[in-house]
């Protein structure tokens, strides 16, 4: 290109929102004061004049701040004006220039420029770039409505590289910025890669716009096939007296007729029906709407079923699933009975607490077969969101009632068997507190009319009856538990548990094992020991896997040919069970003083806890371990100063804790423990080791102390009192104002113990004790053992 002499001074003239590169012609509209004079300016100087891009349009009267100093050096060609008034100058680019200096701005802005240097640069590498050029201009051409035929032949037939570079420059539709950029790099290499890159950039978008045009015509062109075709079906099926909408409409009309809805529940399907009947299939509001009618009649607004009022049958069924629960039992026939002679009484809201393992879900069904009612489970461990109780609202996506309305729908009867299981694990969190929606449900003031979020009628939950279980009550909050009749389910005995396998268990396991009556014979011993040595629980579960690991082996044996049949008794379960777990170690355990037996209650049933103390030289450091709670910390201080304060009556020096450090620590010391009914056994093994006395070793003993040495009552006797059975112990110290709560406990772990009632520390230190004398006999008894030899 032949170079133009560039004046040192020339007018400006700054452009909007666009670049104007050397090669172009295009008509300039100039309305400005400063533009008019600075065309009229140029136009003197040989009719050029030099035009920059504005870094912001919006400016009226730019300054040098507001122009990039890179532009064109152009020639006015012509200037005419236009019917409206508009002055208009036509243009054509000659080369580009650069602003050294503004001279001034007003009336126009006037500059020293000087134009670029352009490097001429040839070879393969500037070839094939140019080419790769018009080869992407040409797919810009073609996905760009704004890029024509005309532009694209002007574009391949030209030649010189900075030629292209200024013609696809002056015609890309591209950012203001991205023109300038290309205007202003130097180096014919470098503005070909920024161009290259300007229209990558350019043809990657329309290429993408196309893609999301394709695909949403594509979308519109299937929705608009599937119309046309689905009402070609309604023609046909219409021709055949097949229409479906006619057809599905009649069958919900006929379901209506049918459900005996109630009056509220009949005007809301009503006016459902009525809006499917004026939505297209298709629709996806159609679904949720069909769906929610669906619910609506699928639900057993008056659909009961009847009940057994025989109780004798019933008593029959209850014996033959379940061993003892005779307080269970009799409350189940005493509804029953209640029920014969009143028709419309509302069902129970009972709930069985106890330890796991001892029968409360089974019990459920029980009564579901007893009653001749359907049973239904939900379980409400982990249960945390109120909405699986109350449901979700049909505004959300996927909604669904909540699960009493569904375990109400899959039952079939207005009037089922409802167990709630482990109401007592039920949780809380951001969405809300499931026990709190509970309330409605069993509250038989308010259950009539309980309302699921997305059904939204008042559905009558009064014949229901619910039965809800738990291990432990603290854990239930205090108005759900205010609504429930509480029927606490007790430990089994030994001879239950006896009794429980040979009826049940026993032969359960051996139908679910493939085995025959005849293959196995497990006496009665072999029960025993399976129940004192191999395990220490307060229901059966255990139990049942033990003789389920028996009979895996006597399985095997018939299986293998060996045997045909396995007697098992209580000399070979070692076999099938291996060594023996569990050892009445109580009377071994108390063999020097300072040690004593307390009695624990526990969520899974009571137990045995032993506490042991000793002492040492020191200073009167008193130290507790075991994971103790703060109470029983605070039942060891108690302890210590009924100890101080009586220590002339119990034989000891009034100091005499200044010279000794003293330990207590209870075992099992990973298990948190605390609760105030150990200090009657606190008190007892300080006294031992303080007094040198052994505490006698058939004896387990429970209760709370105070500083004046009372014996205040606690909870939890029941279970024990079975625990003690189950160690062994024959002799139980309780507090004299729990005498009554001991007639709560099975007549079979009662009989052949010995239990006596105290209000005093005095009176337990005298049952508890032995006698100096009878101290040291069994302490030399002790030394006298013949020693074990070790080979």
């Amino acid at each position: 290109m032949t170079k133009t002499k560039v004046p040192q001074a020339m007018a400006v003239l700054p452009l909007r929102n666009s670049v104007f590169f050397p090669r172009q012609v295009m008509p300039l509209s100039i309305g400005r004061e400063v533009s008019i004079r600075g065309v009229e300016e140029g136009i003197k100087d040989d009719g050029h004049v030099v035009i920059v891009a504005q870094t912001d349009g919006t400016i009226d009267a730019p300054t040098e701040k507001d122009i990039y100093w890179v532009g064109t050096l152009a020639k006015v060609l012509k200037q005419f004006t236009l019917q409206d008034g508009t002055r208009s100058v036509l243009m054509q680019g000659i080369e580009r220039v650069q602003i050294i200096s503004i001279l001034h701005t007003d009336p126009f802005i006037r500059a020293v420029v000087r134009a670029v240097d352009e490097t001429e640069e040839s070879g393969v590498e500037i070839d094939a770039i140019t080419t790769n050029l018009k080869n992407l201009f040409k797919q810009a051409t073609d996905l760009s409505p704004n890029l024509t035929e005309e532009h694209l032949s002007v574009v391949v037939n030209t030649q010189e590289p900075s030629a292209v570079i200024d013609l696809i420059g002056a015609i890309l539709p591209v950012a203001v910025e991205e023109k300038q950029k290309i205007l202003e790099t130097m180096g014919l290499r470098k503005r070909l890669e920024e161009t290259l890159l300007a229209l990558t950039k350019l043809v990657q978008k329309l290429e993408l716009g196309s893609k999301i045009q394709s695909e949403v015509q594509e979308g519109i062109n299937k929705g608009q096939r599937e119309y046309y075709l689905r009402e070609q079906m309604k023609a046909i099926k219409k021709e055949l007296g097949e229409d479906d909408e006619n057809v599905e409409q009649a069958e919900l009309r006929k379901r209506i007729d049918d459900a005996k809805l109630p009056e509220e529940a009949l005007k809301v399907a009503e006016k459902e029906l009525k809006r499917l009947s004026q939505m297209n299939q298709a629709s996806a509001e159609y679904t949720v709407s069909r769906t929610y009618l669906d619910w609506i009649l699928d639900l057993p607004w008056s659909v009961s079923t009847d009940d057994s009022i025989d109780i004798k049958k019933a008593r029959e069924v209850l014996e033959n699933d379940h061993y003892g629960l005779d307080k269970v039992k009799r409350r189940i026939l005493e509804y029953l009975a209640v029920r014969k002679l009143k028709n419309d009484m509302r069902g129970p809201i009972l709930v069985f607490a106890g330890p796991p393992g001892v029968g409360k879900t089974s019990l459920g069904k029980s009564i579901a077969n007893a009653l001749g009612r359907k049973f239904v489970r939900m379980s409400l461990g982990g249960v945390r969101d109120e909405a699986e109780i109350r449901g979700h609202r049909r505004t959300y996506i996927g909604a669904l009632p909540g699960r009493i309305i569904q375990g109400l729908r899959k039952a079939g009867s207005n009037n089922p068997v409802f167990m709630l299981d482990e109401i007592d694990k039920v949780g809380t969190d951001f969405r809300g507190d499931p026990s709190s929606a509970l309330l409605e449900v069993l509250d038989p003031e308010q259950n009539f009319s309980f309302s699921d979020h997305y059904i939204e009628i008042p559905f009558d939950l009064s014949k229901v009856m619910f039965i809800a279980t738990a291990n432990m009550l603290d854990t239930i909050p205090a108005p759900l538990r205010d609504r429930m009749e509480i029927i606490e389910i007790p430990s089994y005995t030994e001879d239950e548990k006896l009794h429980i396998a040979q009826k049940y268990l026993v032969p359960k396991q051996v139908r679910e094992h493939g085995l025959k009556t005849e293959q196995i014979e497990m006496e009665g011993d072999a029960l025993r020991g399976i129940i004192s040595g191999y395990t220490r629980e307060a229901g059966v579960r255990t139990l049942e896997r033990q003789i389920a690991a028996v009979a895996r082996g006597v399985a095997k044996d018939v299986a293998e040919g060996l045997k045909e049949q396995s007697k098992v008794g209580k000399d070979n379960l070692t076999k099938y069970l291996g060594q023996q777990k569990f050892f009445p170690d109580v009377a071994e355990r108390i063999n020097r003083p300072g040690i004593a037996v307390g009695l624990a209650w526990t969520p899974v049933g009571g137990d045995i806890l032993f506490i042991e103390a000793t002492k040492m030289k020191g200073k009167g450091n008193l130290t507790l371990t075991g994971q103790l709670g703060d109470v029983m910390k605070e039942s060891v201080q108690a302890a210590m100063s009924y100890i101080a304060s009586h220590a002339k009556e119990l034989g000891l020096e009034e100091n005499f804790k200044s010279e000794m450090d003293i330990h207590v620590h209870v075992p099992a010391g990973a298990i948190p423990k605390d609760g105030p009914s150990a200090g009657v056994t606190m008190l007892t093994a300080l006294t031992s080791l303080l007094t040198d006395r052994l505490v006698r070793n058939d004896l387990a003993m429970t209760g709370e102390i105070t500083l004046r040495g009372a014996v205040l009552p606690i909870g939890g006797v029941k279970e024990k009192v079975l625990a003690a059975h189950r160690a062994g112990i024959k002799t139980v110290l309780l507090p004299e104002r729990n005498r009554l709560d001991l007639e709560d406990a099975p007549k079979a772990a009662v009989e052949g113990m010995t239990f006596h009632f105290v209000k005093e520390m005095a009176d337990v230190l005298r049952l508890a004790l032995l006698s100096r004398e009878e101290s040291e006999k069994h302490k030399t008894a002790e030394l006298s053992l013949d020693p074990v030899a070790v080979n």
